[in-house]
């Protein structure tokens, strides 16, 4: 079953989400949207607040976002001129049959009720177009204390979940190829506290809870001898990309 409560919980914080969530690193999305010719259309699917989106547009290419939140279709539109985000869902996107060129998903492809999606995905692409799903994963490996932050703000995703999720797209889809990219951001302990408050733990969580968690990661940044006393300190990502063809 879809958690829809912590899948729509991102509205209440979409200005937050925008601001501190990482962007995409352009190679991944290049390698997302290899082979298609330039101007491709791309949807958007899940678009939340446009991070994605925007990462895609300057690659050239045309971009519809299909976001279900209200709150974060409105800071999309507030954040990205020119573009206006349709309302929808994975398993029912506003859009005729082989419309896209490419379906492209970022960071919302666990929130998907996945054999609706998948058939409805198919739907609106062309044949030969391009599925991919696309994630920002924090690299537990480059750093001891981002494992510690891991535990601490019960960040749930990490790759090895990813990998088991993402084995196929359903009869319609050719196979998934995968690629992995480094990426890093520059954040200032503030900006890592507001990172985490768009969260969907803590954006669901009691408010007691969410008061432990600050506290503890308030902790972590004082006392861990890779943090404490800087200014700004890199969190490491690894992006993993996922696509497959239709066939």
């Amino acid at each position: 079953m879809v958690d829809h409560t912590h899948a729509l919980s991102f509205g209440a914080a979409a200005s937050d989400y925008d601001r501190f969530r990482p962007t995409y690193p352009e190679e991944a999305v290049r390698w997302a949207l290899d082979g298609l010719s330039d101007a491709a259309q791309v949807v958007d699917l899940g678009a939340g607040t446009g991070i994605l989106t925007r990462v895609v547009r300057a690659l050239g290419h045309r971009v519809l976002p299909v976001e279900p939140d209200p709150g974060m279709r409105a800071q999309l539109d507030a954040a990205t001129p020119g573009v206006t985000a349709l309302t929808g869902s994975a398993e029912a996107v506003p859009l005729p049959a082989g419309a896209a060129d490419a379906v492209l998903v970022g960071q919302a492809y666990h929130w998907f009720d996945k054999e609706r999606a998948h058939a409805e995905i198919a739907r609106v692409l062309r044949p030969g177009g391009t599925f991919a799903p696309i994630w920002n994963v924090r690299d537990d490996q480059a750093a001891g204390w981002v494992s510690d932050l891991t535990r601490i703000a019960h960040l749930g995703d990490n790759s090895a979940d990813l990998l088991e999720q993402v084995t196929g797209f359903g009869p319609a889809f050719g196979p998934v190829e995968m690629a992995e990219f480094a990426h890093r951001t520059l954040l200032t302990p503030d900006e890592l506290l507001g990172m985490l408050h768009t969260r969907s733990h803590w954006l669901t969580a009691p408010a007691k809870q969410r008061e432990e968690i600050d506290r503890e990661v308030g902790e972590l940044l004082a006392s861990h001898p890779d943090l404490a006393g800087r200014q700004t300190f890199e969190l490491p990502y690894r992006t993993l990309t996922f696509r497959a063809r239709r066939r």
